[in-house]
């Protein structure tokens, strides 16, 4: 069975900055893929280059076994992969309904409309004439989970999504992932906290100076060894 996305020997730089080292990378439609690893890891690039980010790349990257990694950014959505971007990236102009219909630009119809993005975070309906950036840190991060599903996306790309927010409501975005997995969503989030990882994910792929160096499940590898990796120890012991 193929993967619905599989990466394959990617590098990408930021000029002569090397920042990814040949990631290999697959997941299974449906699944809830975290990326774990310190800042500059290459966590955030490693999505950015999916998504059609990156313009200095090399590799394959096949979602849904359709090459994609010479597509544009907004190819890319019209293809159904949608970016929920690292520190939200609101449109401070933008009222919170107006923010919202932004991610319905590229046209794709199905599950995800206002009254089902309303049905998933009520509290957006209840604010939705006022300014994006006037709500709360978790609030703006539900309009930006929200946006990206309006584009009715089938992979879900997810960069820091509890950055800054307090632990219950970290708790309640990641509440949601199941419901949007039921609904046919597959997820690859990237999380600094390891617990957070490990109790959301079916699999983990820990990244440290641009390459992978764990990938399993969380229940196969055990937090001691997913904190080996996430903190270079396993490195260190055979240097």
């Amino acid at each position: 069975m193929a993967e619905m996305l599989e990466v394959r020997n990617l590098v990408a730089k930021y000029g002569d900055f090397q920042a990814l080292f040949g990631i290999n990378f697959a997941m299974a439609q449906g699944g809830i893929v975290a990326l774990i690893g310190a800042n500059g890891a290459g966590k955030s690039t490693f999505l950015k280059a999916i998504a059609g980010q990156m313009a200095n790349k090399q590799g394959e990257i096949r979602f849904e076994d359709r090459e994609i990694g010479l597509l544009s950014s907004d190819e890319i959505v019209a293809t159904g992969i949608a970016m929920v971007p690292e520190g939200r990236r609101l449109f401070r102009s933008l009222t919170v309904e107006e923010n919202l219909k932004v991610g319905a630009f590229s046209g794709r119809t199905g599950r995800w409309t206002l009254d089902t993005v309303y049905a998933l975070f009520p509290v957006l309906k209840e604010r939705r004439q006022s300014a994006a950036t006037a709500l709360s840190g978790g609030q703006q991060q539900m309009v930006a989970i929200g946006r990206a599903l309006m584009s009715n996306p089938r992979l879900l790309l997810c960069d820091e999504v509890s950055l800054g927010l307090a632990p219950a409501v970290i708790k309640d975005i990641y509440a949601i992932f199941p419901t949007l997995r039921a609904e046919g969503l597959s997820i690859v989030v990237v999380e600094q906290d390891i617990d957070t990882a490990i109790r959301a994910a079916d699999d983990i792929y820990c990244f440290m100076h641009g390459r992978v160096t764990l990938h399993g499940s969380p229940s196969a590898l055990g937090k001691d060894q997913i904190s080996a990796a996430y903190f270079g120890l396993e490195e260190r012991a055979h240097d």
